[in-house]
């Protein structure tokens, strides 16, 4: 049980929730509340130790080129017109854990955050969002699978997050995709990368009404019904039913 940033229905504060718990009610409502209702969040993951390498490496790399003022040999290569954006908050909108970028939705008291990897500028002043993402698959990376709506809708909250500072933000943004090649000879300690960067043209028409529907399922007394989509839901109810131990021979 975990009693730590608990949604308080009585309280008048805003209440904060991190672009992943957005996204987890979007998923499942279910397990959205079971989290921040009443503290029993999903079992936690794994960590990707590898992708978080590839992640500040490439942070330290393109911010080389932001304390330079000039492009990446990657944004030369695609074409786009921009440079890393050199401001003093960087570091704060990444750091997610902490306070990332944020912006106070009034109607409903959500406080939505979240922690980006990149942000350029163009010369309009335009800037860019950028995420770094790393896999190894030996088809060449996309954005096409089903199971990428998260990235595209984590691109669309950093922008939203973004416009709601202030900020005048293209709707383009771009996924440095990171592809290991596993098809090599031998490791000889080290991996290579095949990097893409792929375009994403971002809709954030989305947000609002699902933070109103995140607060309405937040102050509810009503615990949300499973989601037939839910992994975790399957599995609860599957335990709740007996069907894992039917299975178990007597002995």
């Amino acid at each position: 049980m975990r009693n730590k940033s608990l949604f308080d229905p009585t309280s008048p504060l805003p209440y904060s929730v991190s672009r992943s718990g957005l996204d987890l009610f979007l998923e499942c409502p279910r397990c959205f509340y079971l989290a921040k209702r009443l503290g029993v969040g999903r079992p936690p993951g794994f960590p990707f130790s590898l992708n978080n390498c590839v992640d500040t490496l490439l942070k330290k790399e393109f911010d080389q080129y932001r304390q330079l003022g000039s492009p990446h040999p990657l944004m030369v290569k695609h074409g786009i017109d921009a440079v890393p954006f050199a401001h003093p908050a960087v570091e704060v909108w990444r750091d997610a854990l902490r306070r990332g970028i944020q912006f106070l939705h009034e109607p409903t008291g959500i406080n939505l955050r979240g922690g980006i990897d990149d942000v350029w500028i163009k010369p309009s002043d335009e800037l860019i969002l950028v995420d770094y993402k790393a896999t190894s698959k030996k088809d060449p990376v996309s954005l096409d699978a089903d199971w990428q709506i998260s990235y595209k809708r984590q691109m669309e909250v950093y922008q939203w997050l973004f416009r709601m500072n202030g900020f005048t933000v293209a709707p383009t943004g771009y996924f440095v995709y990171c592809n290991g090649n596993s098809g090599l000879e031998s490791f000889n300690s080290r991996i290579e990368f095949e990097i893409s960067v792929l375009a994403y043209d971002g809709d954030t028409t989305w947000i609002e009404p699902a933070l109103t529907a995140l607060k309405a399922c937040l102050v509810s007394d009503s615990l949300p019904r499973p989601s037939a989509a839910c992994a975790y839901c399957r599995y609860c109810k599957a335990v709740q039913l007996g069907a894992v131990c039917q299975m178990i021979p007597p002995r």
